[in-house]
């Protein structure tokens, strides 16, 4: 920076000449530090204005907001997020989306064993393992380049992640639903798709999704943030969510809950009765009743959608045709049953967003219980 522009820059800014001189030069020097991997450590007090200078965004690469690329560069936000994490000596550490490592440094700091980053990016795997280097603590990283709804993670104890709004519900799909085995999750999440995550039965955000993971999982709010703490600025505002796995899950097999309550939410307004007595649905359910082979294993396959709270019936493949070969008699003895497992549970006239899962799953069991199948 010309030291015109300096000048310049400490009368729009009030900064006193030296101070801004100062600034100037520490931040070009730590730019040239994290894209070298080397930084000089011939003064602690040096390498402590390098670290709180690393902590902004210096612009050395353009960052692609369409990617939800978003740093957040607020210190005392990055402090917190560490902290809630909780992290125990030995503990391994995965972070999903370290960015230019912000977060990382302080987990690398941490009484953690060791910490696995997973990034797509090949410039925030660059900057990442630069400012581990940086750190002196290289070896407590690993970076695993790729997409995080793909690659396959390391054992861990916890999950810390920064992550793109658009990845947020596959990514705590992988994590509950496929065979990892960790103590907790702290997540940063677009502000509303976190409070749909922790909304409770009756909320008018309670759906789907949320009912999915508390099936396995406990979530509570921990903090909100706000989009001024991140580089570039996103629209929305963020919140930080812990997500604790259950020791003990109830006895259902998945895909057959994932699968119920997809039917149920996806026409949450209307009650059980109105959505369970379409002739469609009757249709649709005899045909998959039919066919269904019940999954036995506890490591039921779940797809990356399967929590998407967005999905109404009509995306159900349903023809109009689908129970062909079939009479009427059998047709009509079918949704006696249906009939029968809502008459039993005393649900019919409920909408399923006011239901706990404990009624949900009472409901499930009563239908599989007739033969109704949703696999």
């Amino acid at each position: 920076m010309k030291f015109w522009r300096i000048v310049l820059f400490s009368q729009l800014f009030g900064f006193e000449p030296a101070e801004t001189m100062k600034r100037a030069v520490s931040a070009l020097w730590t730019r040239r530090a994290v894209r070298h991997g080397s930084f000089c450590t011939t003064s602690t007090s040096s390498s402590a204005e390098a670290a709180a200078a690393a902590e902004k965004w210096d612009g050395r690469f353009r960052l692609h907001k369409p990617r939800g690329q978003h740093l957040l560069t607020n210190a005392r936000v990055l402090d917190a997020i560490a902290r809630r994490a909780a992290l125990q000596p030995g503990d391994a550490v995965l972070e999903v989306g370290p960015g230019t490592g912000n977060l990382t440094a302080r987990l690398l700091a941490s009484p953690a064993s060791r910490v696995a980053a997973v990034e797509i990016d090949p410039r925030m795997v660059e900057a990442v393992t630069a400012r581990a280097a940086a750190l002196g603590l290289a070896e407590k990283l690993t970076v695993i380049t790729g997409d995080a709804v793909e690659v396959e993670f390391p054992p861990f104890d916890v999950c810390v992640a920064n992550i793109p709004y658009g990845i947020s519900s596959p990514l705590i799909v992988k994590l509950l639903f496929g065979p990892y085995r960790f103590r907790t999750a702290t997540l940063l999440l677009q502000k509303e798709f976190a409070r749909r995550l922790v909304a409770t039965p009756g909320d008018g955000e309670y759906n789907r999704l949320a009912a999915n993971v508390r099936l396995v999982a406990d979530v509570r709010m921990l903090m909100d943030v706000s989009k001024r703490d991140f580089v570039p600025m996103p629209r929305v505002d963020s919140s930080v969510v812990e997500i604790r796995p259950r020791a003990a899950t109830p006895g259902v097999d998945l895909g057959e809950w994932l699968a119920f309550t997809r039917i149920c939410f996806g026409q949450k307004n209307k009650t059980l009765g109105a959505i369970f007595k379409q002739k469609r649905m009757v249709m649709n359910l005899f045909s998959r009743s039919c066919r269904a082979v019940v999954r036995k294993s506890n490591t039921t396959s779940v797809g990356l959608d399967t929590l998407d709270d967005d999905t109404s019936n009509e995306d159900i493949n349903v023809k109009d045709d689908a129970a062909v070969g079939f009479s009427e008699e059998e047709l009509g003895s079918f949704k006696e049953k249906i009939a029968g497992a809502l008459e039993s549970a005393e649900l019919a006239g409920n909408r399923p967003f006011k239901l706990s899962n404990e009624e949900l799953l009472r409901l499930l069991r009563l239908f599989n219980e007739r033969g109704v199948r949703f696999q």
